[in-house]
C-alpha cells in the first residue's frame, strides 16, 4: 500500500514538473539605446568596465545572457525575478535617463554593495563563479565611483 501511494505521489510530482514548464517568463532583453548607456557618458577605466560587464551586467543591464537553465521552471521564474528586480534597482543600459543626483546615489550604492559583499548576489555566484569579485576589485570599483561622483558634481 505504501509503495502504491509513493508511486502515485512521484507520478503526480513528475506531471506537475512537466506542467510548470509551460509557464515561461519573458526572456527578451529590452532594446538598448547606445546614448542612454553608462558607457556613453561615464569615464570608465577598462578594468572597471570589464568588472561591471562580468559581474553586474547580467542583472543590471539590458544585456542579459540567459544560460541554459533559464529554460527550466521554477529556476526560470527565480531568474526572471532577480533580473527584473536588478534592472529596477539599477540599469546600466538606461543610465543617462537618470539625473545627476540619482546617478550620484547609484554610484554610492554600487560601492556600498560591492564593499559589503552583497553584490554580486551569492546565489548568482553559485553557478557564475567568474563573476565573483577578486582581491582589490571592490576597491577599484569604489575608486571609480568616487571619481565619477566628483566628475558629476563639477558638471
Amino acid at each position: 500500500m505504501v509503495k502504491k501511494i509513493l508511486k502515485i505521489v512521484v507520478l503526480l510530482l513528475a506531471l506537475a514538473f512537466v506542467a510548470i514548464q509551460f509557464i515561461r517568463p519573458d526572456r527578451t532583453n529590452p532594446p538598448e539605446v547606445p546614448e542612454q548607456t553608462i558607457e556613453a557618458s561615464s569615464q570608465i577605466p577598462g578594468d572597471v568596465g570589464a568588472i561591471l560587464s562580468r559581474s553586474c551586467a547580467d542583472c543590471h543591464s539590458n544585456r542579459t545572457n540567459y544560460p541554459w537553465y533559464s529554460n527550466i521552471a521554477p529556476v526560470s521564474w527565480m531568474l526572471a525575478d532577480h533580473i527584473r528586480d536588478g534592472r529596477q534597482e539599477l540599469n546600466l543600459s538606461i543610465w543617462n535617463t537618470y539625473d545627476n543626483r540619482r546617478k550620484g546615489r547609484k554610484l554610492s550604492a554600487i560601492c556600498d554593495e560591492v564593499e559589503t559583499g552583497e553584490m554580486p548576489l551569492p546565489s548568482y555566484l553559485w553557478i557564475h563563479r567568474d563573476a565573483a569579485l577578486k582581491q582589490g576589485e571592490a576597491a577599484k570599483i569604489c575608486e571609480w565611483t568616487e571619481a565619477e561622483k566628483a566628475r558629476l558634481e563639477t558638471k
